[in-house]
């Protein structure tokens, strides 16, 4: 028993050194560095599907704002969040 815990911690231990995105960090948390406080005040993470990461924005304002960011934060979030194709954000609820 012993032996196979010492070998799960080694491949937890492999993959993070790989991705250290692949133990539980998810978009939400790649967001909080990327973005200022006021601007995650106005969103919301909707979905990652597939690639696409989903964001609700309390506003058109907002949302034209952080459209001007897009091409900025894709290509930051595929540096840092692997598997990022592209970023989709629309007006919806943020609560």
């Amino acid at each position: 028993m012993e032996r196979l815990k010492n070998t799960l911690d080694l491949v937890l231990q492999e993959l993070a050194a790989k991705n250290p995105h692949a133990l539980g960090v998810g978009p939400e948390e790649w967001l909080k560095k990327a973005l200022t406080k006021k601007e995650l005040g106005h969103i919301k993470v909707k979905y990652f599907s597939k690639g696409i990461l989903g964001i609700n924005v309390d506003s058109s304002v907002w949302l034209y704002m952080l459209n001007l960011k897009k091409g900025e934060l894709l290509a930051q979030g595929q540096k840092e969040f692997l598997g990022l194709k592209n970023i989709n954000f629309r007006i919806g609820e943020v609560k």
